[in-house]
């Protein structure tokens, strides 16, 4: 089975010098349209390749790596505008074609826009930008502290609108945001809370007791290397406290609140102090 805009494991069927066609079975010869044939392929032999579509919807093969798969999102420079819509750079010699028809607003060249990939009904790769089609505002398979892939996909009014693993939305608040983000970014992230109505809020920070402990860890680490003594309590700044350690304040009071219960430290309005250990 092929499967179309992912890589898959073709054998070298025929090799005639110039080209090299793959063992598509039942789809037939696959042609390498990379320039350069790989140095000692034989008839055979297997190949890792990336399957695409050209103008027609023949499958087409390349050793390059696209910057995003087929049902990924990504962030890719518009290069061209022609009769059937335009066209993007996405790493491999054919552009990605965006139909008029799947374009929510008018495509700019040498602009960048934000893209869902899929396959039409002719069986050709394309992309549009109504990502609200293809991506769900409901979390499905997901849980609370996991770890997951974001791509900003814009500013609202509560914070930032992020593409969760190429599937789902979710949002990041302003207030839990201490760092500048810009649309198209792509970054690591956790899932924070699954709304009643399966909405999901993210953060950039791990959540949860495991990273209590963990950013109590660094807060111990952090005394010790200062003597045991640190200009910053849970009365400082948002921006003081994720400069400091790169949490919000929430996760830092938490941390220090868990310290302080366990007297590992003492607390004042602008500061923490090691205690020693007898």
């Amino acid at each position: 089975m092929i499967n179309i805009g992912q890589f898959n494991t073709l054998s070298i069927k025929k090799d005639t010098g110039m080209q090299l066609y793959l063992d598509g079975n039942s789809h037939g010869e696959i042609l390498l349209t990379d320039k350069q044939v790989p140095k000692q392929a034989k008839v055979g032999e297997s190949l890792d390749v990336f399957i695409y579509t050209g103008s027609d919807g023949e499958l087409l093969a390349t050793q390059k790596k696209p910057y995003v798969k087929m049902e990924g999102v990504a962030w890719l420079k518009v290069i061209s505008i022609g009769a059937a819509g335009a066209f993007l750079d996405w790493g491999i010699a054919k552009d990605l074609l965006v139909p008029y028809s799947e374009q929510d607003y008018e495509l700019e060249e040498n602009h960048y826009c934000l893209v869902k990939v899929y396959l039409d009904q002719q069986n050709r790769i394309a992309a549009s930008t109504y990502l609200n089609h293809y991506i769900s505002d409901e979390a499905h398979y997901l849980h609370e502290g996991d770890e997951v892939s974001l791509i900003i996909a814009g500013k609202t009014g509560l914070g930032f609108k992020a593409v969760v693993n190429d599937n789902f939305w979710g949002v990041l608040y302003h207030n839990e945001v201490f760092q500048p983000l810009r649309e198209g970014q792509k970054l690591k992230g956790y899932i924070k809370k699954i709304r009643e109505d399966n909405k999901i809020d993210l953060s950039l920070n791990k959540t949860g007791h495991t990273h209590v402990l963990s950013v109590s860890e660094q807060i111990i680490q952090r005394l010790k290397d200062n003597n045991g003594f640190l200009e910053l309590s849970d009365k400082s700044s948002p921006e003081a406290i994720n400069a400091a350690f790169g949490v919000s304040k929430k996760v830092f009071k938490h941390a220090i609140g868990t310290l302080y219960k366990e007297r590992k430290i003492t607390l004042t309005k602008t500061s923490i102090s090691l205690i020693k250990q007898m």
